[in-house]
């Protein structure tokens, strides 16, 4: 490992026809490159002769993955922040100006300073399964707030909402018939996938979400794995005040996902019905026991694709 007064760590600004990059650390620059094959390619070669040691960019409403896709193949730390909390650094380092230059140099910085974890990006695979499940969310959401309108239709505009409700109905099917479809082609995805639902009150839409949204699982431990997911309880104290604690942050589409499966699973899952059940015996709130189970659950399924073994009540972790 190189010392540490030699590190270079790189913040990228992601706009739809450039891309600003910043350098600090052993050495300082900043550049422009335009967002076209032969601009990331460039980018890149010069980025691995660089050998930084954390290339940072946030999510920008899905420009980001190109970029990321391309980088990748030249081996580079990466690290894909979320937007908020980048925003909450510059706050705190009381930047106030916002320019392209500037939130290059602020990632930059944000790299150096508090040297975010490494870890795997999802594949183009993953992309294309996630991008399938939230289209699968939006057309849900969609048939709700249909039917919804439809309780207060006029009968012709009742009519017209049948339709389109039917129509929606039949892409919902395909959409699945695509999900099963990707499933199908990855031999590694069908083998998780089956380890996944092993489990009782796992379904196929959690296991796809796992799959798409949270490649991570299986290599992290249980606590890292939780705030990662936001199922994590953090502590509120302050002197000799002792809040409640609160599950904040994390991966939203997961844990809406991981949260509807845990209201199947603490009926059908006989590890997870007692571990309810005497969570609110003890007199837990029933949303406080949920959120536990959710992380019980959660900490089963890591544990699952870490081992690569199968449900089993007697595999499962004795504590959260």
């Amino acid at each position: 490992m190189k010392p540490q007064n030699h590190e270079i760590f790189v913040g990228i600004d992601v706009a739809k026809a450039h891309l600003d990059i910043a350098v600090c650390g052993a050495e300082v620059a900043a550049w422009r490159v335009r967002s076209t094959p032969a601009g990331l390619k460039k980018l890149g070669e010069r980025l691995q002769a660089l050998a930084p040691t954390r290339v940072v960019l946030e999510a920008s409403g899905g420009l980001e993955r190109e970029i990321c896709n391309a980088l990748t193949e030249y081996a580079l730390p990466l690290v894909l922040l979320n937007a908020h909390r980048v925003r909450e650094f510059a706050r705190a380092t009381g930047q106030l100006a916002k320019t392209d230059e500037i939130d290059a140099r602020l990632l930059a910085d944000f790299a150096q300073k508090l040297r975010p974890e490494v870890r795997p990006l999802p594949s183009r695979e993953q992309q294309a399964l996630d991008a399938l499940l939230t289209r699968r969310r939006q057309v849900v959401d969609m048939i709700t707030a249909e039917k919804n309108r439809r309780q207060q239709a006029t009968p012709p505009i009742a009519r017209e909402i049948e339709e389109h409700i039917a129509f929606l109905e039949s892409r919902l099917a395909a959409l699945g018939g695509e999900l099963h479809a990707q499933i199908q082609k990855n031999t590694e995805w069908q083998m998780r996938a089956a380890l996944l639902r092993s489990v009782p009150g796992v379904g196929p839409i959690l296991s796809l979400t796992l799959q798409a949204s949270l490649p991570e699982l299986g290599t992290l431990d249980r606590g890292k794995m939780a705030m990662l997911v936001g199922v994590a309880p953090v502590n509120r104290d302050s002197g000799t005040s002792r809040g409640r604690r609160i599950t904040w942050g994390g991966r939203g589409d997961v844990r809406s996902v991981l949260y509807m499966a845990t209201l199947s699973a603490v009926r059908f899952n006989p590890v997870l019905r007692a571990f309810y059940e005497q969570l609110v015996a003890r007199g837990k709130l029933k949303k406080v026991a949920l959120v536990a189970c959710m992380r019980k659950l959660l900490t089963i399924l890591n544990s699952i694709l870490r081992h690569n073994t199968p449900w089993s009540p007697n595999f499962v972790p004795a504590s959260v």
